[in-house]
């Protein structure tokens, strides 16, 4: 792994798009279709027990472009879907139009869908070893999710925004070197990237600001010995207030 700061380190498993540490023994990367066999190794050589898939189902399939990685080297690391949202709700196009990539819907998300993002934080509380959290860019539902243990663990909002930031240049750049799979999210070029991050982080300071990890999560059915197991995930001290 190479630091780019002492708090967000890039992840160096082979194949891994955008992937990051979020804190303590947790991840976040893009699709995990993208890991090759020696990442998958590589992961778990680094302590990886699960990988937690964020994705909707019909977004889980592999692409002609993705590595064949051997059933057998997949097995030691448990792979857990939990979809953050239901694609197929009622309001999801008016809100979100076709995913989330705004973190200025984070709060409609988060009301609409939190029940399944609560869901997120109990599977990482039971998961054994170190965790890695993934969506399919690695940059909104994974970010969301980053931020939350982010601000479970302690850091600061500037800490927090720098790691969005890193998460959305990760992804622009691998549009760049290997194309946009659709016209939703297209490679911008430096101008308009300055653009859209500037804003994006605009929208994201005003989410923060409102932003209770800890009273989200109780109030979505997560108990408080799995808000403890996941504050332990991440580095923080169980009666830090997040």
């Amino acid at each position: 792994m190479d630091g780019t700061s002492s708090t967000h380190q890039s992840v160096h498993w082979d194949g891994a798009v955008n992937a990051w540490k979020i804190a303590g023994d947790v991840y976040r990367m893009g699709r995990h279709e993208w890991v090759t066999g020696d990442g998958w190794q590589q992961m778990y050589d680094d302590g990886v027990r699960t990988v937690i898939d964020l994705r909707a189902s019909r977004e889980r399939r592999q692409r002609d472009t993705d590595p064949e990685v051997p059933d057998d080297v997949k097995a030691r690391i448990d792979v857990v879907h939990c979809p953050t949202e239901d694609p197929d709700h009622s309001q999801f196009d008016e809100l979100f139009g076709p995913y989330l990539r705004d973190p200025a819907k984070y709060g409609d998300y988060l009301q609409l869908f939190g029940d399944k993002v609560a869901a997120v934080f109990k599977a990482i509380a039971a998961s054994p070893g170190k965790v890695v959290v993934h969506c399919s860019a690695g940059r909104d539902r994974s970010g969301m999710i980053a931020l939350m243990l982010q601000r479970l663990a302690g850091m600061d909002d500037q800490e927090i925004l720098a790691g969005y930031e890193l998460a959305a240049r990760g992804i622009n750049e691998r549009h760049r070197t290997h194309g946009a799979p659709h016209a939703h999210d297209p490679y911008l070029p430096d101008e308009q990237l300055e653009a859209m991050v500037a804003e994006r982080l605009r929208s994201l300071r005003i989410f923060l600001a409102s932003l209770d990890v800890a009273g989200f999560l109780t109030d979505n059915g997560v108990s408080p010995e799995e808000l403890g197991a996941v504050r332990a995930k991440v580095g923080a001290g169980p009666d830090f207030p997040g």
